[in-house]
């Protein structure tokens, strides 16, 4: 299929902020190590980037009634240009054991500006595609940035050997501002602010929108126990499992990372080159995704043989590809363009709040009481993520929602 301008526009910009955002958190977790020599100190950067996302997510609606999508979008993209060039003075000029901490307020107003552009970048793209196109490119969309996500982490560590964290840092600049052109060339969507106060109704709006339709309802609770359950990858926790589980050396965590994340791009590219299919029998591919990923992750618990492993890694990719991207897309369909972006800041509240104590306490389980512990109780969760698609798939369809929806 073949996008228009915007799209391929929203795309690149996007592709290049995501490649961007890898090799920022590489570059500053290596300095902040090398300065410190402390993990535990470099393990706060995520806690911060977590923290600073959530607060976002609450806060982005109120914005989101007084400002156009696009000028957002290109707003805190620009925003985050501005924070990597601080950022790069500070590596290069200033960094020492001593001042370290100045890197984390930065940090957070970067992730801040990614938490409010998070939830756009899904909102914005109904106004550039036709309803009958917009599965196909949710799964584009998808299947690229997997991509991105499983080269880049290897480059970056590649990148970081070769030139060091600061020039790393600059490369992350010239990326934020090549994206921000980009995405500053897009379209203006057709959205009229709301209101030029902000107010409680503007963030709790997604909220009670959530709450008050059935079909969002259900992926709301869809959404907690998938979150939950996906806390359990963690790096910290997936490397004990190939140590103790597995018994294999430290590169079996980069094969199963990788196993994932190919699982992940062939569940995209399936669904855009069966979009139609997909489209005719969506309620299947969620069930289908649920119930599939529940089986490859209770094995994954129950075995330790590396092949079979690899094979269930990728399979939880897939299969939650299979269910990810019809489930998106009937969230988009579902209200309308000018509350979507606040019932996606809702969810983006959800997730990175969940995500971020669920981790720490999946963590503690894996410790006192085994890895293999931790995936039982993912393997657990993703039943209810079962019961719960089940009981509620006739709510799942494509096309305007809205009415009779609500209850």
């Amino acid at each position: 299929m073949k996008f228009n301008k915007n799209v391929n526009l929203l795309l690149s910009g996007q592709t290049l902020a995501n490649i961007g955002d890898i090799l920022y958190i590489v570059s500053v977790i290596s300095s902040i190590y090398k300065h410190t020599g402390s993990a535990a100190m470099s393990s706060i950067v995520p806690f911060t980037i977590t923290t600073s996302m959530f607060i976002s997510s609450l806060l982005t609606p109120m914005l989101i009634g007084r400002m156009d999508l696009k000028c957002l979008l290109v707003g805190s993209q620009i925003g985050k240009t501005m924070m990597l060039a601080i950022l790069a003075f500070f590596l290069i000029s200033l960094l020492n054991e001593q001042t370290v901490f100045i890197i984390f307020p930065i940090i957070s107003v970067i992730a801040l500006l990614d938490g409010c552009a998070n939830p756009i970048r899904y909102s914005i793209l109904p106004y550039y595609v036709k309803k009958e196109d917009l599965l196909q490119a949710n799964g584009v969309i998808e299947a690229v940035t997997q991509t991105v996500q499983m080269g880049m982490w290897f480059a970056g560590s590649l990148l970081l050997i070769s030139i060091g964290e600061e020039k790393l840092v600059w490369i992350v600049f010239g990326l934020f501002s090549i994206s921000s052109y980009l995405l500053a060339r897009l379209s203006q969507v057709e959205q009229v602010p709301t209101t030029n106060s902000m107010n409680w109704h503007q963030i709790s709006e997604g909220w009670k929108t959530l709450s008050r339709m059935l079909v969002l309802k259900a992926m709301t609770w869809i959404d907690i126990f998938d979150t939950l359950a996906s806390s359990v990858w963690i790096a910290a926790i997936l490397y004990v499992y190939v140590e103790e589980v597995l018994q294999q050396s430290e590169q079996w965590w980069g094969y199963l990372n990788g196993s994932f994340f190919a699982g992940l791009i062939a569940g995209s590219i399936f669904c855009v080159r069966n979009s139609t299919f997909v489209e005719k029998h969506v309620r299947l591919f969620i069930v289908l995704g649920s119930i599939g990923s529940f089986a490859a992750t209770f094995l994954f618990s129950l075995t330790n043989i590396p092949l079979l492993i690899l094979g269930l890694s990728a399979s939880m990719g897939l299969f939650g590809q299979f269910k990810n991207i019809p489930q998106n897309t009937i969230i988009q369909l579902s209200v309308s363009k000018e509350t979507l972006p606040k019932v996606y800041s809702a969810f983006g509240a959800i997730e990175t709040g969940i995500f971020g104590v669920s981790s720490l306490l999946m963590g503690i389980l894996a410790e006192y009481a085994g890895v293999r512990s931790a995936f039982l109780l993912s393997a657990f969760l993703l039943a209810v993520v079962c019961i719960i698609v089940v009981k509620n798939q006739h709510k799942f369809v494509l096309g305007d929602m809205k009415k009779g929806e609500e209850g």
